[in-house]
C-alpha cells in the first residue's frame, strides 16, 4: 500500500489536490507548466522511507486543481501560494521544478511570508533558453499549430517520442506513466490549443517576474547540465545575482531532476530542509 496520502483541499479560493506523507509536512513541492503534483511522488515516497514530512499540489490550472482565471498566470500562482504557506504553524520551505521554481522565487521576494528557505530548480526566464526561443522567434509556425486542427492521435504519438526527450536526461529511462501524463494533455485537437494559450501566457510574464535582489531567505539553486528546455546559465545567472544563494549542478540530470534522480533529488532537499532552521535571513 502506498504511503502517499491524497487529500482535496481548498487553497486560497481554488479546489486542489494535495499528496502528502509525514506529519504537518512544511517542505511544500511545486511542479511546472503542464505538469502536476504526481512528478513529485518519487521524491515523496523516499522521504516516506526515512520518517520524513513532505506535500506536493496541484498549482491552479494543472493536475485536478480548478481552472486558471483568464488572464496573467504568475499573480494567481502568487495568491495560491501565500494562502498556501500561511498558517501552517511554521516557515515553510519551497521546493520548485520549472514553474513551479518561479512560482517559489516569487514568493521569496514577498517578505511578509513565512518561508525558511527555498529550493528553485530549473526556473526558466533567467536567460535565453531554447523554450523562450522556441515561442518568440517561431511564434508564426506555433500560431499556425495551435489554430488548425490537428488529429489527436497523430499529437498523442508524436508527444510520446518527444517528451522523454525533452524532460529526461536519459530518455531510455523515462517512466511510462509519466510520458501518458503528459501526452493526455494533448489528448485533443482543443486541449492542445488550450495548453499552447497558457504557455505563451506564462512565457510572456518571465521577462518581469524576478527580483532577485529581494530574495532575503535561503536560497538553493539547481541546475541540471543536461536540461534540454532551460539554459544551466539560467540558474549560474540567478545564483550570480542573489549573493547568498548556493548553486548545485547536477550532472546527470535534465529538466526534470525529481524524475532523473528521486532519491539523489530527495537527497538534495532533506539537506537544506534540515539544515534551514540554522540558516538565518540576510538582512
Amino acid at each position: 500500500m502506498s504511503s502517499i496520502r491524497v487529500s482535496l483541499r481548498t487553497v486560497g479560493g481554488v479546489r486542489t489536490r494535495v499528496l502528502s506523507v509525514g506529519r504537518r509536512p512544511r517542505v511544500v513541492l511545486l511542479h511546472g507548466f503542464g505538469d502536476s503534483a504526481d512528478t513529485w511522488r518519487g521524491v515523496l515516497a523516499d522521504f516516506a522511507e526515512r520518517g520524513l514530512a513532505a506535500m506536493a499540489v496541484d498549482l491552479p490550472g494543472f493536475g485536478e486543481a480548478d481552472d486558471l482565471a483568464p488572464g496573467p498566470i504568475l499573480p494567481q500562482l502568487d495568491a495560491f501560494l501565500a494562502d498556501l504557506v500561511t498558517g501552517r504553524g511554521g516557515p515553510v520551505v519551497l521546493v520548485g521544478n520549472s514553474m513551479g521554481g518561479t512560482a517559489a522565487l516569487r514568493a521569496a521576494q514577498n517578505p511578509g511570508l513565512p518561508l525558511a528557505g527555498v529550493v528553485s530548480i530549473a526556473a526558466p526566464g533567467l536567460h535565453d533558453s531554447w523554450m523562450l526561443r522556441a515561442l518568440d522567434t517561431n511564434a508564426l509556425p506555433v500560431w499556425l499549430y495551435s489554430a488548425l486542427p490537428v488529429p489527436a492521435v497523430a499529437v498523442r504519438t508524436v508527444a510520446s517520442a518527444v517528451i522523454p526527450r525533452i524532460l529526461y536526461a536519459r530518455p531510455g529511462s523515462a517512466c511510462p506513466d509519466t510520458v501518458a501524463r503528459f501526452a493526455d494533455l494533448v489528448r485533443d485537437d482543443q486541449s492542445t490549443k488550450a495548453l499552447l494559450v497558457k504557455g505563451r501566457t506564462l512565457l510572456s510574464e518571465l521577462r518581469d517576474a524576478y527580483r532577485p535582489q529581494d530574495i532575503r531567505c535561503p536560497l538553493t539553486v539547481v541546475v541540471g547540465r543536461k536540461d534540454k528546455l532551460v539554459a544551466t546559465q539560467s540558474g549560474k545567472r540567478l545564483h550570480a545575482e542573489v549573493p547568498h544563494s548556493e548553486l548545485r549542478v547536477l550532472d546527470d540530470c535534465g529538466h526534470c531532476p525529481q524524475l532523473d534522480d528521486p532519491a539523489g533529488t530527495a537527497d538534495l532537499i532533506a539537506d537544506f530542509a534540515s539544515g534551514a532552521r540554522e540558516r538565518t535571513l540576510v538582512s
